[in-house]
């Protein structure tokens, strides 16, 4: 099997790129952030504070089921049979995701499930350990990242299309935060793979990142 890592700060495309991409290469595409968000999603329903409360999120862990679907090509996340694909977008679950993701046995559950998937699929799987922990032997290994204001802005339209009430400055100081976290956090932090490639998509639009992602990529395989 063919896996192509690609991590890098949130809002810096990666899902959105790898997902193009992916369809163009016939590969599936794996989002490991919407996994952890799915974590997440489940501990704040059950009243879980995901910030302070890492034994109630460790507890929470053998009641849930994730599951991963194409359907029509598009992927959609099942937490315990229930479709949460357009739930676990919120801000506030955002938030969650970021907490949660410092859990060590959280990480762990989820590494084992992306590993599984890679070993039987040709596959471009995004996040922010991939290169370095989930898929350490990675065909292609890239390091996708922006300006902090770029990426919020970003995000910030993604969401306003969606319907959110969000501004910009609380989705800015969010991406600030998760920045910190991600890279700051003991367990398997956001760094770039020694043997990874770094791609600044800063002033792109989307189909410049995806033609330079999907041109990078295909020169190495």
């Amino acid at each position: 099997m063919i896996n192509i890592a690609i991590d890098g700060p949130s809002g810096a495309g990666k899902s959105t790129i790898a997902k193009a991409v992916a369809k163009e290469l016939g590969y599936i595409y794996i989002d490991t952030g919407a996994m952890y968000r799915t974590v997440g999603l489940a501990a704040v329903r059950r009243g879980i504070d995901t910030a302070s409360d890492i034994a109630g999120v460790v507890s929470l862990l053998p009641e849930i089921e994730i599951d991963i679907k194409y359907v029509d090509g598009v992927q959609h996340v099942y937490l315990n049979g229930e479709d949460v694909s357009s739930l676990i977008r919120t801000p506030e679950i955002s938030l969650a995701a970021s907490h949660v993701a410092v859990i060590r046995e959280v990480r762990e559950k989820m590494v084992d499930f992306q590993r599984e998937l890679a070993k039987h699929h040709n596959c471009i799987m995004d996040g922010r350990d991939i290169g370095t922990n989930v898929l350490t032997d990675a065909k292609v290994k890239i390091f996708l990242t922006a300006d902090t204001k770029d990426r919020a802005q970003r995000r910030y339209l993604e969401l306003k299309e969606k319907g959110e009430e969000v501004t910009f400055e609380e989705v800015l100081k969010d991406m600030e935060f998760r920045d910190k976290n991600d890279s700051s956090r003991e367990y398997m932090p956001l760094k770039k793979a020694d043997d990874a490639t770094l791609i600044d998509t800063t002033g792109n639009s989307l189909e410049e990142s995806v033609e330079l992602i999907k041109g990078f990529i295909l020169e190495r395989i």
